[in-house]
């Protein structure tokens, strides 16, 4: 088992806050104010979690320059006042970042007692194996 620390504690913390305001702030309407708030949050959240040096590594790899350039762009955006669009790069931007963290967070959700249901309905089956890349997926426990 690993040690999480206070710190990483907080950013999981702030990192949550910000998916929170981002949430409110497109269900509000693309409430600029809050939007940016949410950025900010996640940002720093993120960035107490896995360290700062981590995270610098993390969003400016050689390969990750065209998502990190639309995510970071995206954010600037909704603080210059177009938050339509600056969360339409955002979300670009976010996808082609965490693309390779999809088929893990899928295969975590589907072990989550009601969740995993809910996700092994045939409708919504297809949809999250085509995401996760999972072709030959068996519906049984391993």
């Amino acid at each position: 088992m690993f040690e999480i620390t206070d710190l990483q504690k907080i950013g999981v913390g702030l990192a949550g806050f910000g998916i929170t305001f981002l949430f409110l702030g497109m269900l509000l309407l693309f409430d600029k104010g809050l939007l940016a708030i949410g950025n900010i949050l996640f940002i720093v959240g993120l960035s107490c979690v896995i360290g700062v040096t981590r995270t610098l590594k993390f969003f400016f790899q050689r390969h990750k320059i065209k998502a990190s350039v639309s995510f970071f762009g995206g954010i600037l955006v909704v603080l210059f006042g177009w938050p339509l669009v600056g969360m339409l790069l955002e979300i670009y931007g976010f996808i082609l970042l965490f693309s390779g963290f999809f088929p893990v967070v899928i295969n975590f959700m589907r072990r989550v007692p009601v969740l995993g249901t809910l996700l092994n309905l045939p409708i919504l089956s297809g949809i999250l194996d085509r995401i996760a890349g999972d072709t030959s997926r068996t519906m049984g426990f391993q």
